[in-house]
């Protein structure tokens, strides 16, 4: 089939590659414009940009696609569908209904939950245990369209939202080949979402990496995953940002001893307080949360190289009691 192909990040190029593999005819890539980046603001180009280039297709980056002048450039491409995979924007009716076959969105999640940005690291932050991608045929509405094929995945315990991000991709764009087949062939069935089992996710943004100690273990061990490699879950030592990049829980029994005790005489101090070191080790460093501890096995001072706990320890003394957060 001829394709338009829409997408933007990392997590949309294996899609791309993966039709081209099988064959099908890519006549343009649109993506979104290029972005400063950097101490230098050297302008940068989407992974899409970069891959469509190095396989000879012409790239396309409007700045909204809604407008009249881009709708009637790819009007000009005759398309027989166009595949759309993270690109960024929503599309318009007039787009939607251009080629003969619409157009296919790869979503990394099993719809209807999880519609909307950023399903894969919110799918490692809620805790869940399976995943997967769905491909649809898009409508008006976000990520409301008839589903037609679904995968499933099974999040490993210690996934983070990168390794899950890789993953989903692979098999996203698989999905979508197999997608394409079925349309082209008339074998493909579209079946509507149940709208009352929608869930909604917002976009990421680095302030939900800075954690909030009340929380219990498990839910701050979760965050650390899900913002794993973007933007991190992190907090404070000493006035100093200090990113977690890795943690565990403690044990149930263990936490069960630790929990909250308040100050038994005038003065004294809050040893077990949400957000303050409990105990140092050679190996980790072990923080008490609003339930259960949280053991920091890699982290990152400003200013210096992300490291094991270990090694962060013989170059930085810390001792139990002292407290973790903005002062």
């Amino acid at each position: 089939m001829k394709i338009i192909f829409m997408g933007t990040p990392d997590f949309s190029v294996g899609t791309l590659e993966a039709l081209l593999a099988a064959g099908h005819e890519v006549t343009l890539a649109v993506t979104q414009p290029d972005k400063p980046k950097g101490r230098g603001k050297a302008m940068q180009f989407s992974a899409v940009k970069e891959a469509a280039l190095a396989h000879e297709i012409e790239v396309y980056q409007p700045k909204r696609v809604r407008e009249e002048a881009c709708i009637e450039y790819l009007r000009g491409y005759e398309a027989d569908i166009i595949v759309v995979v993270a690109f960024g924007q929503i599309l318009p009716k007039e787009i939607l209904e251009m080629p003969r076959y619409g157009c296919v969105n790869v979503h990394a999640s099993l719809l209807p939950k999880y519609r909307g940005a950023a399903p894969i690291q919110w799918a490692v932050i809620n805790g869940e245990t399976v995943t997967g991608v769905t491909t649809m045929r898009m409508d008006e509405g976000l990520d409301t369209g008839d589903m037609i094929l679904k995968e499933e995945v099974t999040l490993a315990p210690e996934e983070t939202g990168g390794s899950l991000f890789e993953r989903l991709a692979t098999v996203g764009a698989s999905l979508c080949v197999k997608t394409l087949e079925a349309i082209e062939k008339g074998t493909a069935v579209y079946t509507p979402q149940d709208h009352t089992l929608a869930t909604h996710t917002t976009i990421i943004k680095k302030q939900l990496g800075e954690i909030d100690w009340q929380k219990s273990a498990q839910e701050i061990e979760r965050l650390t995953r899900g913002l794993n490699p973007w933007p991190s879950a992190y907090t404070y030592l000493n006035g100093k940002t200090l990113k977690i990049w890795r943690a565990s829980v403690v044990g149930q029994e263990e936490a069960d001893k630790e929990r909250l005790v308040q100050p038994q005489e005038p003065g004294g101090a809050k040893q077990m307080e949400p957000g303050c070191i409990v105990e140092v080790t050679k190996e980790s460093i072990d923080v008490q949360t609003g339930q259960g501890r949280l053991r920091l096995l890699e982290v990152q001072l400003e200013g210096k190289k992300r490291m094991c706990a270990d090694a962060f320890l013989r170059g930085f003394q810390i001792e139990a009691g002292c407290r973790l957060g903005k002062e």
